[in-house]
């Protein structure tokens, strides 16, 4: 079944409020900005208009919010009250980075928060408040002019204070007067989306959206190197997309795409020696230190190795423990354990030809 039959099929399932096809997919409304079940009781939208996701943190991370009505978060039961507590709040402000005390504050435990949250539907509290933001920010970029509309659909009184909150996460490019601006663009791949930022000449992020440092990283770019981010696709995003596909189907072991590092000089050796790790092979910090010529090195090799903001195209998955074991990853371990079976598979399939 093409993408666009399946779509055409979850639109039926949607106008005939199908509670067979609840949890296999969601919708997400662009007129009313926010996402449901099949079976959703509110007035239909029309089939141009609607967006459909696996998961309800891909609907988050592109901008909706869970619909009042058909609660898609709660399936396949009704939210305990304290968690939908926790939703409202965010709805509330959603750019609030949460704190102990917070969930003290309204009376909720670091248990509910934290563990009961993913258990019922797959994520944390903080990856869901995470998304939500990124979300917002994303619908932001693509609406321009339109973000006094934003501020009113989040509930914000003042354009003010909205306006304050979004500059916080990624910057008011009205206010870069120099060029500085990189461009966001959220790439779909199996492992999940992922965000690129870009210039017309380089690629200086590429990271999986669910990642905890990205806005750490988002940050480290707009105060300390001084850019802006804007939503919107180059002819670097353009051929990304292009050269991630043929990687992910096995047909490419080496990217073409112009690489912009921002790090330290000793960072920046370090990630030349991790480029330069073949598919099929993986390394420890020792060997890497041990490359760069002093095996004592090894953990500023590992701090290195974890503030790498270009993922993949920078192959820090290719890092294993000492033991031989398959050790940590900023994307998760689950990711790393398929990047390195399919690279793998692609160096077995050369040798076998």
């Amino acid at each position: 079944m093409t993408s666009q039959s399946k779509n055409e099929v979850y639109y039926q399932a949607l106008l005939n409020r199908d509670t067979a096809y609840d949890g296999l997919f969601f919708v997400g409304v662009k007129t009313t900005g926010v996402f449901c079940h099949a079976s959703c009781s509110a007035r239909k939208p029309k089939y141009e208009n609607c967006e459909f996701y696996k998961t309800a943190e891909e609907a988050l991370l592109v901008g909706y919010r869970p619909c009042k009505i058909c609660k898609p978060l709660s399936y396949p039961q009704e939210l305990p009250s304290d968690i939908q507590v926790l939703i409202d709040h965010v709805e509330q402000d959603p750019y609030k980075k949460w704190k102990d005390y917070d969930f003290r504050q309204i009376g909720v435990t670091s248990y509910t928060a934290r563990r009961l949250f993913k258990k019922i539907y797959g994520i944390t509290f903080i990856e869901y408040a995470r998304a939500r933001r990124l979300g917002i920010a994303f619908q932001n970029f693509k609406k321009g002019s339109k973000l006094i509309d934003q501020q009113v659909l989040i509930g914000y009184e003042s354009y003010s204070g909205f306006d304050d909150a979004f500059s916080k996460i990624m910057g008011n490019p009205q206010q870069r007067k120099d060029g500085k601006i990189l461009y966001g663009e959220i790439i779909s791949t199996p492992l999940g989306n992922m965000l690129s930022l870009s210039d017309q000449n380089y690629l200086y992020l590429l990271e999986f959206m669910d990642r905890r440092a990205l806005e750490t990283e988002i940050d480290d770019l707009r105060k300390t190197h001084h850019y802006s981010i804007v939503f919107g696709q180059t002819e670097i995003a353009k051929k990304l997309k292009d050269e991630l596909g043929r990687y992910f189907n096995g047909q490419l072991d080496q990217f073409s795409i112009p690489l912009y590092s921002l790090g330290t000089a000793f960072q920046k050796q370090v990630w030349e020696v991790l480029k330069q790790l073949p598919m099929g092979t993986t390394a420890t910090y020792k060997d890497i230190a041990r490359t760069l010529g002093d095996v004592n090195k090894v953990r500023a090799v590992g701090n290195a190795n974890g503030k790498n903001k270009l993922s993949i195209l920078i192959p820090c998955h290719r890092i294993i423990k000492s033991d031989g074991t398959i050790g940590g990853y900023g994307g998760g371990v689950a990711r790393k354990q398929y990047l390195l079976k399919l690279e793998e598979k692609w160096a077995n399939d050369v040798e076998n030809r």
